[in-house]
């Protein structure tokens, strides 16, 4: 058997494992409630970079995207912070009628000043928010956010997360997970929608 049809089975895995989680935010839970009837979302108060602090009522009036990762991921949030410069890019004025928060699920390296540097490689609309540990676990348990720190055999650490950007309603509400893995246009077109 050749190296890809050994992989072959691995990566149908892995983009079926993916598709079902993203249905399942989408179409399970399509009106901010888990199965279980508890909201998606709520108060929160954390730093951003230029060192203010913001909270949920802050994005009331606008509709809000909220992507949950940290500064040294190697690539899933990276990816995701450069689909939201180039939805901010597509959005052009309209830029201003939503917000987008990058929350750190890694209080222990993610200072305000950390978040600074990081976030100065993308748009300027996205604010990076970071907090302490207790700040960090109470958005995660708001958001129902799975995050676990993972020791590698060097003895530092990855965080392990969930890699989906939430979409909040001008209330708050949550509306479903957002796709930024689309053409920007057709990214921006949608969230128009909810302006």
């Amino acid at each position: 058997m050749t190296p890809l049809k050994r992989i072959l089975p691995f990566l149908a895995f892995v983009a079926g494992f993916l598709a079902l989680g993203f249905a399942a935010v989408t179409f399970i839970l399509p009106h901010g409630h888990s199965p279980g009837g508890s909201a998606i979302g709520g108060a929160f108060a954390l730093e951003a970079s230029d060192g203010h602090v913001v909270t949920d009522k802050d994005m009331a009036g606008r509709p809000y995207l909220v992507f949950f990762g940290y500064t040294h991921c190697p690539d899933v949030c990276p990816a995701a912070l450069s689909d939201l410069t180039a939805l901010y890019k597509e959005l052009g004025p309209d830029g201003a009628k939503v917000n987008a928060l990058f929350v750190s699920v890694d209080p222990e390296r993610d200072t305000p000043a950390t978040m600074k540097d990081y976030m100065s490689s993308f748009d300027p609309h996205i604010i990076g928010l970071s907090g302490s540990p207790d700040q960090t676990k109470a958005i995660e348990t708001a958001f129902r956010v799975y995050a676990k720190k993972v020791p590698d055999k060097d003895g530092s650490y990855t965080m392990d997360h969930i890699a989906i950007t939430y979409l909040m309603d001008k209330t708050g509400r949550f509306v479903g997970a957002f796709n930024l893995d689309r053409p920007a246009k057709e990214a921006a077109a949608d969230l128009r929608r909810y302006f």
